[in-house]
């Protein structure tokens, strides 16, 4: 049977008794769940629809014509129109629509009105519609889905990299060290954001190009961590007594090392989260990000700001979503420093 051995069940303990951090934990890991069944509660298509006494599930399914609802039209039905349709009818037949009844992309025109239209109950855009016509509430939405796989993505490979080489460096040492640290150095002075300019004018970005980049600047910082850390550990007994015993380099760092330093690698991960999601954003709003129409807060921000008169709600709406999303983060940035803080929980003698 899997167990956490008692100083990690302690470090767990004073995370929970953090309240601030504990709870933003919680509501955070909701709402990325959530994120994951986007779908469900912002899209354009059905939950479910009963028609002719057979039932149909549209959102994750193929596209469902119009004809097959007896609409007369062979293009992906409409199912708010449906909706509309079937509502009095006397067979039982029905549609049940997200709360959101919007895809981020798709544009809903007023007769008479051009966009951005104001928030509107009446018509379920809870938190109006940029100016293309476009849902903000469904952007924002699906925007922290994107935010929040590109951060989490970004972390996994940037922490592979970074404490694979960091570990390699703080123990090894010597030629190899100053090789690395050399390569760093000359990473370091590469200006990341022109790289982009240049790279963004040459092709259009997307999801995986701008990751790509990002690994391949963002792995140093937790590099130089771990390289100072292992470096104090490699000297400590149970490491010379691992030696002694004949145990391999990859095994001393990997089930011995790197076990000793878990502190250093979990207090830096919201931090690292929240600088994958500024990072986007940043990039977004300055044209280099995710190729329009992707949604994105960096383009909501970009649009709050040439609209913060004639529609104040999508900024408000964007920043609001930033301040809250961010500060979460930073809660549980600071509980689980507190948690794993060693200096803390130490009697010197």
């Amino acid at each position: 049977m899997f167990r956490l051995n008692p100083l990690t069940l302690e470090n767990l303990r004073r995370f929970r008794s953090i309240r601030r951090g504990y709870w933003s934990f919680i509501l955070m890991v909701s709402l990325i769940l959530l994120s994951f069944f986007s779908e469900m509660l912002v899209n354009s298509r059905a939950l479910v629809v009963r028609f002719n006494g057979e039932y149909y599930f549209p959102v994750y399914g193929a596209i469902i014509p119009g004809a097959e609802f007896g609409l007369g039209y062979d293009y992906e039905t409409d199912f708010r129109q449906l909706k509309k349709h079937l509502g009095g009818s006397s067979s039982g037949d029905f549609v049940i629509m997200p709360p959101i009844p919007y895809n981020p992309y798709e544009i809903d025109s007023i007769d008479g009105s051009y966009p951005p239209f104001p928030p509107s109950i009446e018509r379920k855009h809870y938190l109006g519609t940029d100016r293309t016509g476009r849902d903000v509430a469904a952007r924002l939405i699906y925007g922290f889905r994107i935010s929040i796989l590109f951060s989490l993505i970004l972390l996994v490979f940037d922490y592979i990299i970074g404490i694979s080489v960091g570990s390699l460096m703080g123990y090894l040492g010597g030629k190899f060290d100053l090789f690395f640290q050399r390569i760093i150095e000359i990473w370091n002075n590469i200006p990341l954001l022109y790289v982009i300019i240049i790279i963004s004018s040459i092709l259009i970005p997307n999801f995986f190009s701008l990751l790509g980049i990002m690994i391949f600047f963002g792995w140093i910082g937790m590099t130089w961590y771990m390289r100072t850390a292992v470096y104090r550990e490699r000297e400590r007994e149970y490491v010379l007594a691992a030696k002694a015993m004949g145990a391999s380099t990859s095994r001393i760092i990997v089930r011995h090392i790197i076990p000793n330093t878990l502190s250093v690698i979990i207090t830096f991960i919201p931090f690292s989260v929240a600088g994958g999601i500024t990072s986007l954003t940043a990039l977004d709003y300055l044209g280099f990000g995710l190729a329009p129409p992707t949604p994105s807060w960096g383009q909501l921000l970009a649009e709050a700001s040439e609209y913060n008169i004639a529609a104040p709600w999508i900024g408000i709406s964007v920043i609001t979503a930033l301040v809250l999303v961010l500060s979460m983060v930073t809660f549980i940035g600071e509980a689980v420093r507190e948690a794993y803080d060693p200096k803390k929980f130490t009697t010197y003698e």
